[in-house]
């Protein structure tokens, strides 16, 4: 049976009105969905467009600093190192001087960090170290900061000094009522590179 309607049961004042806030509600909450929708599309194609556009200039940018070098990387071929300055090495006459000079050098650092090098020896390269090589066994005394900092000095200042090992002992472990910042004795295995100077 087709169902007729009058016009005039649509008319607002005749509408149920449950009904009609249900529909309200579920046409609110689908433009809200819908909204938000919209919006996450557009945000995410706006990122996206600017990382396109960042990633273009960066790729430009490189373009023209490899342009301006020689090339890019493949005219050049493989990349060297560049040398070390001469303040990398240690630049005595002789090797002994060399091991004189890194003591001395060991010592200064030590002192302006108010440690102590109790002892201190070159010892006799290895079968595997270049001939430029000094060695340098160190007993000190320091504690924790000053370590760390004598550490950080010693392997970023010039002259070049690679820290091989380093063995801490805490004096007096066993007895009670340790200090808050404890002294500690420090034995250091540390290397640099001489280079024949002139005198």
């Amino acid at each position: 049976m087709p169902l007729k309607l009058d016009l005039k049961t649509f008319e607002l004042g005749k509408l149920n009105p449950g009904l009609n806030r249900e529909q309200l509600i579920a046409l609110a909450a689908a433009a809200v969905i819908l909204l938000f929708c919209v919006t996450a599309v557009t945000l995410s194609l706006q990122v996206r467009s600017e990382a396109y556009a960042e990633l273009s200039e960066k790729q430009d940018a490189l373009a023209l600093l490899e342009s301006r070098v020689g090339g890019g990387a493949k005219a050049r071929g493989p990349v060297r190192n560049p040398a070390a300055p001469a303040a990398a090495f240690l630049t005595t006459t002789t090797q002994g001087l060399a091991g004189a000079e890194l003591q001395a050098y060991l010592a200064q650092l030590a002192a302006a960090q108010n440690s102590e090098v109790v002892s201190s020896g070159v010892q006799p390269t290895g079968r595997d170290d270049p001939p430029e090589t000094i060695r340098l066994q160190a007993t000190l005394t320091a504690t924790i900061g000053s370590l760390q900092t004598l550490l950080y000095q010693l392997e970023t200042g010039t002259p070049y000094v690679f820290v091989d090992s380093v063995a801490v002992q805490l004096p007096n472990a066993g007895m009670a009522g340790t200090r808050q910042d404890p002294v500690l004795r420090v034995t250091l295995v540390i290397r640099a590179l001489w280079r024949k100077g002139t005198v």
